[in-house]
């Protein structure tokens, strides 16, 4: 979740300083061409001059399908997005050249520069920028004399700004690292304490299996195996052996029930029903960025076989593992409905969906749908995956209250 969080709110800081530069590019854009309009009225390169900043204007406005993703990661541009950035760059040099007061535009070319290129390649452009406006400065007001700032301020200003960018995207890299490596972290510390888990428990039941189960068949054996010897010269012991070894087979047969019960879903234990298991389910998986609302629409006629009810409840944990994964919902919605001949269960969720031939063919990935596909196959029911990339996904469960031959 922190991962999704801090991606979303950089990406939204780079899209924001991204409009900022677009925004103030057009506005100096437009100014230099008003200015050169206004300063040289009827002159020969006028045309050009409109041609080329009307050029320019369109080359910009094609950035965000030629250009550069609005973002701060570093990456190696493509041949579209060079060619797109030559045209840029080009198309500016010349109106320079023949307009220097279009020198202005080249603090957000700065921009441009360093985002679609490596450090050391929009190093170099940036200081070629910076030459072509120091000298259009001093070639605009070289009659006014020699002035200091026209030769240091524009270096100055290129330098602060390529720096700026340069720490922000190195920031951004390392957050990124940061980041990865705690998720990361956070996956394996969770994929270890299930690991304890399932060993401690293994332990527990073995060394409950051991006391109980495995000492009375010993005992069984034992004195099934007097009985035998004794059979003939004593019948009397012989069947008190027997006797006795009904009797700890029936401790047995009570220790396995226990153990079975023992190992059903917790919210069905104490012989609640499956809306109340599944009420307490959603209001357990709720959280601060996932709500989850249970409804019910019909109570049963007669109460669900428990081995139903079991498997339906491991369906609705499987299916909001998978929401909370991989869905990045915030919303969802479990639906119990009884029916005279089958019982459902729809787990739906806001969230981003998938092509659902992608998870549940042949080559399907991870654990959660085949589990859940396997356990309503095993009560001979069907399951029913309706989801679209955007739109959310719709999982419904259908098991018959009859079994089918």
């Amino acid at each position: 979740m922190w991962s999704a969080i801090d991606t979303e709110a950089a990406d939204d800081d780079a899209r924001r300083l991204a409009t900022v530069m677009h925004v103030a590019f057009f506005v100096l854009l437009c100014s230099s061409l008003a200015r050169f309009l206004m300063r040289h009225p009827g002159a020969p390169a006028t045309p050009w001059v409109v041609a080329l900043a009307l050029a320019l204007a369109l080359l910009y406005v094609l950035g965000p399908v030629l250009g550069p993703k609005e973002d701060l990661a570093p990456r190696d541009p493509t041949a579209a997005s060079r060619l797109w950035l030559a045209a840029v760059i080009g198309t500016w040099l010349t109106l320079v050249v023949l307009a220097p007061s279009f020198g202005w535009c080249a603090v957000p070319l700065f921009y441009t520069g360093l985002r679609s290129l490596r450090t050391r390649s929009a190093i170099l452009l940036v200081s070629l920028i910076t030459v072509f406006v120091v000298a259009a400065q001093v070639q605009l007001r070289l009659r006014f004399g020699f002035d200091p700032n026209l030769l240091f301020a524009p270096p100055a200003v290129a330098a602060v700004a390529t720096a700026v960018f340069i720490h922000s995207q190195r920031q951004a890299v390392r957050l990124r690292a940061v980041i990865t490596d705690l998720v990361r972290t956070r996956r394996e510390l969770a994929a270890t304490e299930r690991r304890e888990g399932a060993l401690a428990e293994r332990q527990r039941l073995s060394m409950e299996i051991h006391d109980t189960l495995a000492q009375g068949l010993s005992s069984q054996q034992m004195l099934f195996q007097a009985a035998d010897r004794l059979w003939a010269g004593d019948p009397e012991t012989a069947r008190r052996h027997v006797r006795s070894a009904a009797s700890i087979a029936e401790h047995n047969l009570a220790e396995a029930r226990r153990f079975v019960h023992d190992l059903a879903p917790a919210d069905l234990a104490g012989g609640g029903s499956l809306g109340d298991a599944l009420r307490a389910l959603a209001a357990r998986e709720t959280t601060d960025t996932l709500r989850i609302r249970f409804h019910q629409d019909s109570a049963p006629a007669a109460p669900l076989p428990d081995r139903i009810q079991s498997a339906l409840l491991r369906i609705a944990q499987g299916a909001l593992a998978n929401v909370r994964e991989h869905a990045d919902a915030t919303t969802a919605a479990l639906t119990l409905t009884h029916l005279d001949d089958q019982v459902v269960l729809d787990i739906a969720d806001n969230g981003r969906g998938f092509v659902p031939t992608e998870r549940t063919g042949d080559g399907v990935r991870g654990h959660g749908l085949p589990a859940i596909r396997a356990r309503v196959r095993g009560l001979g029911g069907t399951l029913t995956i309706e989801s679209t990339p955007g739109e959310g996904t719709v999982l419904t469960a259908a098991i018959p209250l009859e079994p089918v031959p």
